[in-house]
């Protein structure tokens, strides 16, 4: 009896053994590979489960379309590697961004890469994204899962604070127009008294005074290779007067409501004008034909500017953009949309192939020839009227509010604001800046105002970095749109 027990016993003990070796065997196909649970088996998971997430979430958004993948590589150009020093806290957690690394290279061994580390990394480069400081393509879209560097500033140069030079009184009506002559002797003064004033820029007396316009003249420029004083107005006309008569002899017809603005084209016969119609128009200055008609606005354009190469023509208006031209196919090359409010305001730069726009509360940079966004000059909370830059690189804008303020082009830092003082005997409402324009050696500022008067500012010529320092300090903040 004990020896059958015994054997009974015997054959469910191997029959077990047998069961948990099958057991164990599935287990390990199963789970464990044949690897005990330590730390590299944890290590395997969790790679595992970065994998299947990444996998799951972002494959569906990790290329982009290829239309717009190539629009956007146009768009960008060649950009230079910007050389800083790597710092601490920009690389991410290492643990995680080595588990990342992992998924990246067995993902590019098998040739369905789901890595979310910077694009362009090179194969063999082992180091974390952004170790060796921001990468190349920082401000193009990415699906980039490590945070983007902090835009660093760069300090701004210094400039003598601005001062009132000269007060000049004549007209009898808003001065909402201003030009310069290019031999820097006189400029010319357009106002709501339907008149233009010539005026000695160096003592600032009266020479001559132009009656044509039956309403508020609104834009003036003055032919740098023709004795030709160009005018528009709110009456629907753009006259072109000789100088050396003084006479009215050319007319521009065409424009179907009052002309805001105009400009000259610096090497080629052309005028554009732009006013309520939402239309820019280019004439040639001699035939007097319409040569284009550039539609596309769906508001008032405010400003335009003319410059020698592509985008040749620069509009703005109040449907909140500002439109690129291309000059001789008579089409939008660009739109820039960044702007909230309408823009009544451009200045290009004299010698750099970049321009801004102001707006209300707003004043944009942007560089030529794609349009592309540089920075905001922010501070200034008003209606934008006017904007003027010179070669020393102070851009100044004009606020309907009657605020100036005095900006550093290259880093946008405003060093010097303040209010105009309305003419004595005027209403507060009449402390607004119309018009200004710098003369050709950027060291005259020359104002036209709701006062009825033309202010000319000067610099500071007793100023030095010691009595007036810099007031900067960098911050932390993103760029804005």
């Amino acid at each position: 009896m004990a020896a059958e027990v015994a054997t009974i016993d015997q054959s469910q003990v191997d029959h077990l053994k047998s069961l948990i070796q099958e057991n164990a065997k599935r287990s390990r196909a199963l789970f464990a590979e044949g690897q005990p649970l330590d730390s590299d088996a944890t290590e395997a998971a969790d790679r595992l489960g970065i994998a299947s997430r990444m996998r799951s979430e972002y494959d569906h958004v990790r290329e982009l379309p290829p239309a717009l993948a190539a629009k956007i590589a146009a768009a960008a150009g060649p950009r230079k590697k910007q050389k800083t020093a790597p710092e601490a806290n920009d690389i991410a957690d290492a643990r995680t961004t080595k588990l990342i690394e992992g998924v990246a290279s067995k993902s590019e061994a098998s040739n369905t890469s789901t890595a979310l580390t910077v694009r362009g990394r090179q194969a063999s480069d082992s180091l974390p994204p952004n170790a060796n400081g921001p990468t190349a393509q920082k401000n193009l879209p990415s699906s980039s899962l490590v945070r983007k560097q902090t835009v660093i500033q760069i300090k701004p140069e210094w400039h003598a604070p601005w001062k009132l030079m000269r007060v000049i009184s004549g007209h009898l009506g808003w001065v909402r127009s201003l030009a310069v002559e290019p031999e820097n002797k006189w400029f010319a003064s357009g106002a709501g008294d339907r008149t233009i004033k010539i005026w000695d820029l160096a003592t600032g007396n009266l020479r001559l005074t132009l009656t044509g316009h039956i309403s508020t003249v609104r834009g003036l420029a003055v032919s740098p290779r023709h004795p030709y004083l160009f005018s528009c107005g709110e009456d629907k006309m753009v006259k072109c007067w000789d100088l050396e008569t003084n006479k009215v002899i050319r007319h521009y017809h065409g424009h179907l409501s009052g002309v805001y603005t105009l400009s000259l084209h610096p090497t080629l016969d052309v005028l554009v004008t732009g006013g309520r119609d939402g239309v820019a128009r280019v004439w040639d200055m001699r035939t007097r034909s319409n040569i284009h008609v550039l539609s596309g606005h769906k508001g008032t354009v405010s400003d335009v500017k003319c410059q020698e190469a592509d985008p040749q023509v620069i509009t703005s208006s109040l449907d909140h953009t500002v439109r690129l031209w291309d000059l001789a196919a008579g089409k939008t090359m660009g739109v820039l949309t960044h702007h909230k409010k309408g823009v009544r305001a451009l200045a290009i730069h004299p010698k750099e192939f970049t321009f801004a726009s102001g707006s209300t509360g707003s004043i944009k940079q942007w560089k030529c020839p794609e349009g592309a966004f540089m920075q905001n000059f922010e501070g200034q909370n008003s209606i934008i009227n006017t904007l003027a830059v010179n070669e020393d690189n102070v851009l100044f804008s004009g606020g309907d509010n009657g605020s100036m303020s005095f900006w550093d082009w290259k880093s946008g830092h405003r060093f010097q604001a303040l209010d105009t003082t309305a003419q004595p005997g005027s209403l507060d409402a009449e402390a607004g800046i119309m018009s200004s324009t710098y003369d050709k050696t950027g060291l005259r500022l020359i104002c036209g105002e709701a006062d009825k008067t033309i202010k000319v500012w000067k610099q500071d010529e007793t100023a030095t970095p010691e009595t007036h320092p810099l007031e900067w300090k960098p911050t932390l903040g993103r760029q804005k749109f």
